[in-house]
C-alpha cells in the first residue's frame, strides 16, 4: 500500500498493491490491522455503492454532521471521476481550501475523507462507479450539502454539469454555518 499526504492533513491518497497476471489482479482495498500500524485505526460499519450513467454528473458536496460524522473511504469501481474534498472545519488553518484526484478502475487509488470535509466527484466516463467505506451509518438528519460551484473548485470540466435537485438547491459555502470544529493534535480546539 502507498500511503500519500494531500495539501489537506488527514485527506490520504491510499493506492494498494496489485496483483495481476493475463487473468486480471488481486487487490486488497483495505486491512484493518495493516492500516493501524500506519496509524489509521477506522472501524468501518456501511459499503455504499453508487452508479452515475453519464459523464459529467456530480454528486455533492454533501457531509453528514455530528454526531453521525462520517469518514470515508472512496474508490472507483468502473470508469473515472473527479474526487473532490473541502476542509469546513471551523478555525483550521485550511477552512475553505479544497484538493482533487482523479480515481479510476486503471489506477486503482483510493481517497480517504475525514470527517470535517465536504466530498463530491464529477464522472469523466459513463457508466461510473463509485464504491465507497463509512465509519457511521446513514443518518438523514444529519445529511447536509454545500453547493458544488461556491468553494473555487476546478472541476476541470466545461459545460453543464448533472445534478440531482438537493445539489442544485444547497447552500453556499459563504452562507454555511459548520457543526465541524478544529482540533489540534493536542484535541483542544485550534
Amino acid at each position: 500500500m502507498i500511503i500519500e499526504q494531500t495539501n489537506l492533513p488527514g485527506v490520504v491518497i491510499l493506492t494498494p498493491t496489485r496483483f495481476g497476471d493475463a487473468r486480471g489482479f488481486f487487490s486488497e482495498s483495505w486491512n484493518k490491522q495493516r492500516m493501524a500500524e500506519h496509524g489509521f485505526d477506522l472501524d468501518f460499519v456501511q459499503d455504499n455503492h453508487s452508479m452515475s450513467a453519464e459523464v459529467g454528473t456530480i454528486r455533492g458536496l454533501h457531509f453528514q454532521s455530528p454526531p453521525h460524522a462520517q469518514d470515508k473511504l472512496v474508490r472507483c469501481g468502473q470508469g473515472a471521476f473527479f474526487d473532490v474534498v473541502v476542509d469546513i472545519r471551523k478555525g483550521s488553518p485550511t477552512y475553505g481550501n479544497w484538493t482533487g484526484l482523479e480515481l479510476s478502475a486503471e489506477n486503482g487509488k483510493q481517497l480517504l475523507v475525514p470527517k470535517g470535509f465536504l466530498h463530491g466527484f464529477i464522472t469523466r466516463a459513463p457508466m461510473t462507479e463509485i464504491i465507497y467505506k463509512c465509519t457511521d451509518y446513514y443518518a438523514p438528519d444529519c445529511d447536509g450539502a454545500v453547493h458544488w460551484d461556491s468553494c473555487g473548485i476546478d472541476w476541470q470540466f466545461d459545460g453543464t454539469p448533472i445534478l440531482s435537485a438537493k445539489d442544485a438547491a444547497a447552500q453556499s459555502l459563504a452562507e454555511f454555518d459548520s457543526p465541524f470544529v478544529f482540533e489540534t493534535a493536542e484535541g483542544s480546539a485550534g
